[in-house]
């Protein structure tokens, strides 16, 4: 039926071609081949959809309907394949969620002091500073101690008793001379503590770059949160409690910046460091610093005032006697208590060195005068605790000490 209406369709429109071909209407030419091609689409596609429809139609009732019993099709033996797919997705992130919580602790306590990294690398990852207050993880405030020594520390047997039993709540750091490459036993704190060091001339620029390497290594361990900087002649006048807690307990930092008036003090301001440093700003203090974690973080990241200091600070300027100072004291100077918390003894010293005690000096009387012979404000109280730690100490008077220590200080033996 469909096929005889679709025939006289076609001689229709036929006669109706020859028609206006004979009188010669151009205009209904193409009129006439878009008929013919929409005539032939509509009738293949009715083609295509009669063979789609027959073949459906031809289909067993099986593949339309399947039955409940093949597998996944009942809803529970479904809802348990969705719940095995979470397992699986819940093992996959927790095996993900492990390797972070590893670069973590590599990231915020490196394993080893040992690096690769220049100067330029260290310092820009030691001023990298996490905007969130609140650690991810259970932090423990550990003491760093920095010691910048040529080589061997003479007095390792007193800081061995100092550190033992304390193992967790501080960190250790050497910077030596390049050259020197003994390690000590195992069993010893100061074991595989040697950073990458430079050469380091006294009075120059490199004992400045030499306290900043110092401090932007131990920053990279985020659970050091004060520093004291020590050199190989230092000893500990207190017992590791006693240190850890005045320290931590502390609002301000521990180092010195006094206006001196003398040829030693503003006499070794440089013109040229106007008008970055100011003679107003100009600070004199000690080497052998303690600083909290903040005020690290603003010496390891000053790119302000170092260029200045390395350029116009030369002898007879120190920069290990004015850069901190002053710096301190243009950025941050309610951070620091304006003292330092290691005694030396320049009355008896020779030039710019302070005395050195041998042996034979070493008695109670003498280290009680340092623990308890001067008076200072702790946290706005006055204190008989001004010092923690003195300086310098020949290797000779390592044997008295070690008698003294256990009573005294109350060392662990």
């Amino acid at each position: 039926m469909k096929q005889s209406k679709m025939t006289v369709f076609v001689n229709d429109l036929s006669i109706r071609i020859k028609r206006e071909v004979n009188e010669g209407n151009l205009h209904v030419r193409a009129t006439i081949i878009l008929s013919l091609l929409m005539t032939f689409s509509t009738i293949v596609l009715g083609m295509f959809v009669h063979d789609r429809i027959r073949k459906f139609m031809s289909l067993p009732e099986d593949s339309l309907f399947p039955p409940l019993n093949q597998e996944y099709s009942s809803p529970s033996n479904a809802y348990s394949n969705f719940q095995d797919g979470i397992a699986l997705s819940s093992d996959s992130m927790s095996s993900d969620l492990s390797s972070p919580r590893e670069e973590l602790t590599d990231w915020i306590t490196p394993k080893e002091v040992w690096h690769s990294m220049s100067d330029e690398e260290l310092l820009w990852r030691a001023s990298s500073v996490p905007h969130v207050v609140e650690y991810p993880y259970n932090r423990t405030r550990k003491l760093a101690f920095m010691f910048l020594t040529k080589g061997r520390l003479p007095l390792a047997a007193l800081w061995e008793r100092f550190f033992k039993g304390y193992e967790g709540l501080y960190s250790i750091y050497l910077h030596t001379s390049p050259e020197y490459t003994y390690e000590p036993p195992e069993s010893s704190v100061f074991y595989k503590r040697r950073i990458p060091s430079q050469p380091v001339q006294w009075g120059r620029k490199t004992m400045m770059d030499a306290e900043r390497r110092l401090l932007a290594n131990a920053l990279l361990d985020f659970s050091n949160e004060r520093f004291i900087l020590l050199s190989e002649t230092c000893i500990p006048i207190f017992n590791f409690t006693t240190v850890y807690k005045h320290l931590m307990n502390s609002n301000q930092s521990f180092l010195g910046l006094f206006d001196d008036p003398r040829k030693r003090g503003r006499g070794r301001y440089n013109k040229r460091m106007w008008p970055t440093v100011l003679l107003s700003d100009w600070r004199k203090g000690s080497q052998w610093f303690e600083a909290h974690r903040r005020l690290a973080v603003e010496i390891v990241s000053d790119s302000k005032y170092y260029p200045v200091f390395v350029e116009h600070c030369k002898p007879p300027c120190y920069m290990d006697e004015h850069y901190l100072a002053t710096l301190v004291n243009i950025v941050c100077p309610e951070m620091t208590s304006n003292w330092s918390i290691t005694w030396v003894d320049w009355s008896r010293g020779t030039g710019s060195h302070p005395k050195t005690f041998v042996g034979r000096e070493i008695s109670e009387e003498f280290l009680n005068r340092i623990r308890h012979g001067f008076n200072c404000t702790y946290n706005g109280r006055m204190s008989t605790i001004c010092f923690l730690f003195a300086r310098k100490f020949h290797p000779s008077a390592l044997e008295p000490l070690l008698k003294i220590a256990p009573d005294l200080l109350g060392f662990n033996v």
